[in-house]
């Protein structure tokens, strides 16, 4: 943890930071629930104005506006528990698909990355089964490790994810066509507002670390031989456990050997 936080390991460092960030959390916690209720309020007042419309019309719009309905309520439910991401234990694990996960997710960015001319492919081999884990947190940071990608391409490229299994720990991938990660900083990009881009405010990739870890996991970045960075998340497969360090590695070999 002390890592996460920063470069000095000195308790006093540490308290600092934690408190730094707790402030901003709860700032940005409060400035973004008041739009995200004002925006529930007028999706509402819309799905009601769309009775007055022609059926076919309604049976087009219905869909897109319980996208919109989906994604206001889970990040009312990530705004809830921002304030707790220093302390990972605070998880609420059910049964998940990481398959549906990595699917929301990728279809989520889409447009986003279209509009950089970037492309999504998404890829959960078969033997990828049903997990513990906190869906909301988990998609959290999956969306975080994507955009992140997405700002490191820029334009014209293409990002995958990839979802497989070990003997003990599944793995997703975001693997991305973009600049890779600077040697010099590959120990530094896991720190609190550390970021070697123009875009974000280096929190995305902090955040999902401390997510991670709260499952018990491990999250790793290197640069790939191809160019473009590697981001892998790493989570045991069985409850209570934790990723061991032979996990990771054999996990990068299985997905080296699958060409990406």
């Amino acid at each position: 943890m002390a890592k996460a936080l920063g470069q000095d390991p000195k308790p006093s460092a540490v308290e600092e930071k934690r408190d730094l960030l707790a402030r901003l959390l709860a700032r940005v916690a409060h400035e973004i629930r008041n739009p995200l209720s004002s925006l529930d309020v007028h999706v509402q007042l819309l799905e009601e104005d769309l009775t007055a419309l022609a059926p076919e019309m309604r049976n087009q719009l219905n869909p897109r506006l319980g996208i919109i309905h989906g994604e206001l309520h889970r990040l009312e439910s990530i705004v809830s528990q921002f304030l707790r991401l220093a302390g990972p234990s605070s998880l609420d694990p059910e049964p998940v698909e990481p398959a549906k996960i990595v699917n929301h997710v990728c279809e989520l960015l889409r447009p986003e990355a279209a509009a950089r001319h970037i492309e999504i492919l998404a890829r959960v081999e078969p033997s990828v089964s049903v997990i513990q884990a906190d869906s909301v947190r988990l998609t959290q940071a999956l969306v975080n490790l994507v955009i992140n990608a997405i700002q490191a391409v820029e334009q014209c490229g293409h990002i995958e994810v990839i979802a497989e299994t070990s003997e003990d720990a599944l793995a997703i991938a975001v693997l991305d066509t973009g600049p890779g990660i600077p040697r010099e900083k590959l120990a530094s990009i896991f720190d609190p507002f550390f970021t070697t881009k123009s875009e974000g405010h280096g929190l995305g990739l902090w955040i999902a670390q401390q997510i991670v870890t709260g499952h018990r996991g491990r999250l790793t970045a290197e640069n790939r031989a191809e160019g473009g960075a590697a981001f892998r998340i790493l989570l045991p497969l069985r409850p209570g456990a934790a990723v061991q360090e032979e996990a990771t590695e054999g996990q990068q070999e299985i997905t080296e050997e699958t060409g990406t």
